[in-house]
């Protein structure tokens, strides 16, 4: 005896398979009265599928055109890793996708096995994610279009609006997109600059794809690039450091999108751009670790006046107050 769960499986993969299909081809096929045929297309469309019928003699079921979902079958793990995917989209600065994922995840529920469905149910419940406050939410259209630019190698159009706030047209050859730092970034060649350029994605107003194609350079990295180069632009300073501690720690502990970490024997040395020394100083500070300042000279100053200010705070304190 067939499983009802997988005739009503049955009835949606002829559904995809054809146009159009007849009560009486159904229930021939399933082996079933009309009337049970009717009972899973209403079990399909309490699931949300858009399952459509004609009346009368020879009446026909039919799936909305553009509509294609396979048997969702999945494991503990699979669903939960589906689940926890969706949600994830809030962290990558795709707030406009809420609506959908929300849909998503509701039809996922519905279709998950009963006991699948109430174990990743209760693991959701368990678990919580805080979205960090730095992340900035981009266009997820923009982020599409220039992805399919990258990988159809089409050049584009982009209205930009640079750090000042000067707005610009741009003609680029898209090489990757990347979400760096909270951020979506576009980095390609930048005709208008004859050079390599990134772009914040959510910054940019309109893309508009150009005739013609382009090559990408053979193992280039989008991710690569913006942390090589946006420890530096735009700011006001360049800082270079040594930090009495081994790299491998030192890469655990400073964000890459900060700086730029190379080994100096047992210790790190950092460079990156900086706008406000006295707050760089006091952050380098909760590094823990003997700080070395080697360029520019008035970062060294900015330590003092953050001293001054912690001894302040801390008011008249006993060397043997401070552990």
């Amino acid at each position: 005896m067939y499983d009802p769960t997988m005739r009503v499986m049955t009835v949606l993969e002829m559904l995809q398979a054809r146009p159009k299909v007849t009560t009486s081809e159904l229930a021939a096929r399933l082996e079933v009265h009309p009337r049970t045929v009717q009972r899973y297309i209403a079990r399909l469309q309490d699931l949300g599928v858009p399952v459509t019928s004609t009346r009368g003699i020879g009446s026909a079921y039919s799936l909305r055109p553009g509509f294609h979902l396979p048997p969702m079958m999945f494991t503990d793990d699979e669903a939960l890793a589906l689940t926890l995917g969706l949600r994830a989209l809030k962290h990558l600065s795709f707030s406009a996708f809420a609506p959908a994922t929300e849909g998503a995840r509701a039809k996922l529920q519905r279709v998950l096995p009963k006991v699948v469905g109430q174990r990743v149910q209760a693991l959701e419940d368990a678990m919580a994610f805080d979205t960090p406050p730095r992340t900035v939410t981009a266009d997820a259209s923009s982020v599409i279009a220039l992805a399919s630019a990258v990988q159809d190698r089409v050049p584009v159009q982009v209205t930009y609006a640079a750090h000042g706030g000067t707005v610009s047209v741009r003609e680029v050859e898209p090489y990757g997109v990347a979400h760096h730092d909270a951020r979506w970034y576009l980095v390609g060649w930048c005709r208008s600059r004859a050079a390599l350029r990134s772009f914040r994605v959510d910054r940019i107003d309109e893309v508009q794809p150009l005739d013609g194609t382009y090559d990408i350079p053979d193992g280039f990295s989008a991710q690569q690039y913006l942390q090589d180069t946006l420890p530096f632009a735009p700011s006001a300073r360049e800082v270079r450091v040594r930090l009495s501690m081994p790299l491998p720690v030192a890469v655990q502990r400073v964000p890459h999108a900060k700086a730029v970490l190379e080994a100096d024997g047992d210790s790190t040395l950092m460079r990156c751009g900086v706008d406000d020394l006295d707050w760089f100083a006091a952050t380098l500070l909760t590094l823990g670790c003997k700080i070395e300042v080697l360029t520019p000279p008035e970062f060294k100053a900015a330590f003092g006046r953050v001293a001054r200010r912690a001894s302040q705070a801390g008011g008249s304190l006993n060397h043997d107050d401070i552990e």
